[in-house]
């Protein structure tokens, strides 16, 4: 999809894929539509975006892969 407004489905995780000054517009874009969480990838880190997102009353979680993160979660599946 070329943005979030186009996905017809209701959005529940954004997961963020892009560089740091893209974060703010993506961020704003999945407040605008419900979104219930926010994930930055791993190695990016928006601190002021972050906050703005938790003020909005979504979950944010930064600098974490999701794949690390099921792993420990989880392990690695057979």
């Amino acid at each position: 999809h070329p943005g979030l407004s186009s996905v017809p489905e209701p959005v529940d995780v954004v997961d963020v894929f892009r560089d740091t000054e893209e974060e703010p517009a993506i961020m704003e874009e999945a407040i605008r539509l419900g979104a219930k969480a926010i994930w930055i990838e791993e190695g990016v880190l928006n601190e002021e975006a972050a906050q703005r997102v938790a003020e909005a009353g979504l979950l944010a979680v930064m600098d974490r892969c999701r794949r690390k993160e099921h792993l420990k979660l989880f392990g690695a599946s057979k």
